[in-house]
């Protein structure tokens, strides 16, 4: 047993190269033995096993060795039979494959089992009986059973024996499949009337230590003379068969010949062989040497079957052939297809050539029947190429988008070339992991909404939308309000965004008047690492409401001051009088007006345009009519619901001035109680004086100050941005004063921050007239501060208060010289 110990010991490692590694072990180990230190031997860390997982696949074969991944070693895990696992295959080995993932590495592994002489030599029947003729001549033969040993080499069948040696002694021969015919040789003739009945020994000794044996009994009973044995046609036999041939299938004939008669001549067929297995696959016919198939045949377990076919006549003489049959391999066997490693899931933004699986396939078919083609489903973003042989790796051929499939299904189907081709296919579930690679987008490129001014705080104006094809946090959107300004003014002081909604909320009450329409942006952001973004301009229109009611530009009302317009006796029928222009600050229908004579002193000799508030003549004037006639005229707008103003229209129908001073002398006497009109008329003298002197100071004041400001500004270097004041017109349409109302403007070089506008009226037969200086006074101050209101609604009519000043000094004097 010594030598079974040191040879228990010694596991060597035969071979490195290129993955692969070899070991040789003898059979029966016992389990948990040492068979090699693999991690050594392949030059990997032991911390490499562990991180990859490192683990033995056998397929579907019993896994004898196994892995310790602590120590790197391969250890016995299954007890190892050479004889039941390769029977006579020599060598005997066991090939698997060491598996590691992350990075995935396959390195196979050859471990032979050496023999031990653990099977002493037996024989199929513990006894033989020979019937030889006393006849038979020296040097007959026959033949004997022979030893079956299941170990091999020197632990194999070596040598027989047989005692007693006085009549027959042994003769060994080499047969065709390696082993030792055995024969028992006649060397000296037999007598039966000395000895009818011989009792022999054979013994079988294999060349293990210690020897092991085994033995058969053989009784010779001698006969009577038969001095002809039989003899085979052919000394060898060749027959083919399918493998897929049923039960009952002819193989082959085997025929032999006896020269004697009778019953010496009669012959009988026998198969003789060492092996179990030949006996359950084919029989013979005694009487007429037909060899017929009685098991199932699988070339993938045998390609061809040599067996020993003995004849025997009625006298004990035989004879002996060798029957060869050959087995016709059939594409019986689909392909088979193992998944040794696979990934559930994998990142969308993988690089092409990912592995995801490793697949081992094979068939046991032969030739083209075992020739494997393995293809994947069209239209799948991957491939599967060929490793090792019998192994393929199935890699990902382009990046992945998760957003055009969260899982795949690839089938994998392998296909021999057998004629009719067999396959067998397998379907792997991959699963796509999400990664932030797309940013939300909105629903539109920009957007636009509407609010009705006078709006709540915190109305909730428009909501904006963004949508974001990632998965889960990655698609988690969140609306943000960019920084900008209004006018100057932030815009998170207009509307705010709701983070998780994007609903946009009014933070105040919008006012059209002040602010038509604004835009801001929007970012809509995910919750990806690092997160993405996008933008969109949100424009805010602010809807006119009817807020704001007609004013009245002319003729303008004062409170003590008579403004007249002259009508001539003469005129024709639709004179214009004089026309009423009004504004409306709302846009829209709300600022479209209309006109209406609401009372009149006569109503049957004037009109008023609806739509452009032209007071005209609607008969011929007589001198019947009186003087002084008053309107009073309504201005609404065509909002909802309407606001309206009013306005008086004095008209003086004369032909003359005096005739008018007379008629209006006398209203105004009769309305400011007859006051002194001398002392007015000085007074207004003195004060129109007054205001003039001041207004002349008052301007070379300000000449010399915006002289100065203007050196000032040349000196600094600072860049000079001319304004120009638009005209006053509704650059919408919706406006209310006429197109034919001029207005010119007058700079000098040094006017950056103020204007100069001149009104042409439509009517320049106007009088004005106030008996009183203390009224003229009014209404020139009146009229004064109109133009002079920054937010007046006669703040697009303004003029030069030198030039208007004149203007007015100039109708007054004309109005002082008619009253002298």
């Amino acid at each position: 047993m010594r030598w079974q110990v040191l040879l228990f010991l010694s596991v060597f490692c035969l071979s490195l190269a290129l993955g692969q590694v070899s070991y040789s072990i003898p059979e029966e180990m016992p389990k948990g033995s040492i068979v090699g230190n693999i991690a050594h031997d392949l030059g990997l860390d032991l911390k490499r096993l562990k991180s990859g997982r490192a683990r033995v696949y056998t397929g579907d074969n019993v896994e004898y060795i196994g892995l310790n991944k602590d120590r790197g070693v391969l250890l016995i895990q299954e007890r190892t039979d050479r004889e039941a696992l390769c029977g006579e295959t020599t060598p005997c080995a066991l090939h698997f494959q060491l598996i590691l993932e992350n990075p995935m590495e396959l390195f196979r592994v050859t471990v032979e089992i050496t023999d031990i002489n653990d099977n002493s030599p037996s024989f199929t029947n513990p006894e033989k009986r020979f019937e030889i003729s006393e006849s038979a001549v020296i040097g007959s033969k026959f033949v004997l059973d022979k030893a079956i040993d299941s170990d091999i080499g020197s632990n194999g069948l070596q040598r027989y024996s047989l005692s007693p040696t006085d009549n027959f002694a042994l003769k060994l021969e080499n047969d065709a499949d390696g082993t030792k015919k055995v024969e028992m040789v006649l060397q000296k003739a037999l007598d039966r009337e000395k000895q009818a009945h011989i009792p022999l020994l054979l013994t079988a000794i294999d060349g293990g230590e210690p020897q092991m044996s085994g033995t058969m009994q053989i009784f010779v009973t001698v006969l009577d003379a038969n001095d002809n044995a039989p003899t085979f046609v052919k000394p060898q036999y060749r027959a083919k068969i399918l493998e897929n041939s049923p039960k009952g299938t002819s193989v082959t004939t085997v025929s032999a010949s006896d020269k004697d008669i009778g019953s010496n001549g009669e012959v009988f067929y026998a198969i003789s062989t060492s092996k179990r297995q030949l006996s359950e696959l084919f029989k013979i016919d005694r009487n007429t040497g037909e060899i017929t198939l009685i098991g199932e045949l699988d070339f993938e377990k045998a390609n061809n079957y040599i067996m020993g076919v003995e004849v025997v006549d009625s006298g004990g003489l035989s004879d002996s052939t060798k029957v060869i049959v050959d087995v016709i391999d059939v594409n019986d066997n689909k392909p088979n297809i193992n998944t040794v490693s696979k990934s559930e899931s994998i990142l969308e933004d993988s690089p092409p050539n990912t592995v995801i699986a490793m697949l081992s396939v094979n068939d046991p078919d032969s030739d083209n029947n075992g020739k494997v083609e393995c293809v994947i489903n069209d239209h799948i973003p991957f491939k599967i190429q060929p490793a090792l042989n019998g192994f393929y790796t199935l890699v990902t051929e382009v990046t992945l988008d998760r957003e055009i499939a969260t899982q795949y299904n690839i089938t994998v189907t392998c296909s021999d070339e057998g004629v009719p081709s067999l396959s067998s296919s397998v379907t792997l579930t991959l699963q796509i992991s999400d990664v932030n690679d797309n940013p939300p987008v909105f629903e539109r490129s920009s957007y636009e909404a509407y609010i009705v001014e006078n709006n709540t705080p915190g109305l909730s104006i428009f909501t904006v939308k963004a949508t974001d094809s990632d998965w889960n946090q990655n698609a988690r959107v969140s609306y943000i309000l960019e920084d900008s300004s209004v006018n100057g003014v932030p815009v998170s002081s207009y509307v705010s965004v709701s983070a998780d909604s994007g609903v946009i909320h009014a933070v105040h009450s919008f006012d059209y008047e002040q602010i038509k329409d604004f835009q801001f942006r929007v970012k809509a952001q995910d919750g990806g690492s690092p997160p993405l973004s996008s933008n969109v301009t949100v424009k805010i229109m602010i809807q006119d409401q009817n807020d704001n009611a007609p004013q009245v530009l002319y003729p303008v009302q004062t409170g003590g001051s008579l403004v007249a317009e002259m009508v001539p006796r003469s005129a024709d029928v639709g004179y214009l009088v004089t026309k009423v222009v009004a504004v409306d600050v709302d846009s829209g229908q709300n600022a479209w007006l209309s006109y209406k004579l609401q009372k009149a002193t006569d109503r049957a000799l004037f009109e008023v345009g609806l739509q452009n508030g032209e007071v005209r003549t609607i008969r011929q004037v007589t001198d019947k009519d009186a003087v002084k006639q008053r309107l009073t005229v309504i201005v609404e707008d065509n909002g909802q619901p309407s606001r309206s103003a009013t306005v008086i229209v004095n008209v003086a129908v004369a032909d003359s001035f005096p005739e008018v001073l007379s008629e209006f002398t006398d209203f105004t006497h009769d309305k400011e109680y007859n006051e002194n009109l001398t002392f007015y008329l000085v007074l207004a003298l003195a004060v129109v004086s007054f205001l003039f002197i001041t207004c002349v100071v008052v301007i070379i004041s300000v000449k010399i100050y915006r002289w100065r400001q203007s050196r000032i500004l040349y000196h600094s270097n600072l860049p000079v941005i001319p304004y120009y004041p638009p005209r006053y017109s509704d650059t919408l349409g919706t406006g209310t004063l006429p197109h034919v109302y001029n207005y010119e403007v007058c700079r000098t070089t040094d006017s950056r921050k103020s204007d100069c506008k001149f009104g042409r009226a439509g009517s320049q037969n106007v009088l004005i007239m106030d008996p009183s200086s203390t009224g003229t006074m009014q209404r020139i101050q009146s009229e004064k501060s109109i133009l002079d209101e920054p937010d007046s609604p006669l703040e697009p009519l303004r003029v030069d208060g030198l030039k208007k000043f004149r203007e007015r000094q100039n109708t007054l004097a004309i109005g002082f010289m008619f009253l002298i």
